[in-house]
């Protein structure tokens, strides 16, 4: 009986299933920032994945089926010239791989909710923010 027991312990050991260990994003709302400062907004919204440096290294990267786009790097990329257009297009309808995906969320609809619903800061939020990205690339 004894020896029953400890088998039925040890066979139970290993249909146990086993601790996840993938790192998780946690999904919170957007906490409203203020229109004018693309830095705080970058820092609310963008940071998470992208990092505070822009360099794709936020802490919720690991977490991600892609890494996160090197921000820093677009003007490079883009024959030295910052492609605002193709920036603004990711950010407000996420037109550009990532944004829009499961990973990442479209932003025009979220900065909605914490601008009133008003399409002028909407615009203005996406300009600063595009302007603080603007202002991260490497020379």
């Amino acid at each position: 009986m004894r020896i029953a027991g400890l088998f039925a312990l040890i066979l139970g050991s290993f249909l146990l299933p086993a601790q996840e260990t993938t790192p998780k994003v946690k999904v919170v709302g957007a906490k409203p920032t203020s229109p004018a400062s693309g830095k705080e907004m970058f820092h609310a919204y963008c940071a998470s994945c992208h990092g505070l440096d822009g360099k794709g290294n936020g802490p919720a990267a690991s977490a991600l089926k892609k890494q996160p786009a090197d921000l820093t790097l677009l003007a490079q990329q883009s024959g030295g010239k910052f492609p605002a257009m193709r920036v603004m297009n990711s950010i407000k309808d996420g037109t550009q791989a990532g944004h829009g995906s499961k990973d990442m969320p479209v932003w025009g609809p979220i900065l909605s909710t914490v601008s009133s619903d008003s399409p002028a800061v909407v615009t203005q939020r996406i300009g600063n923010l595009i302007g603080f990205i603007e202002s991260m690339q490497v020379k």
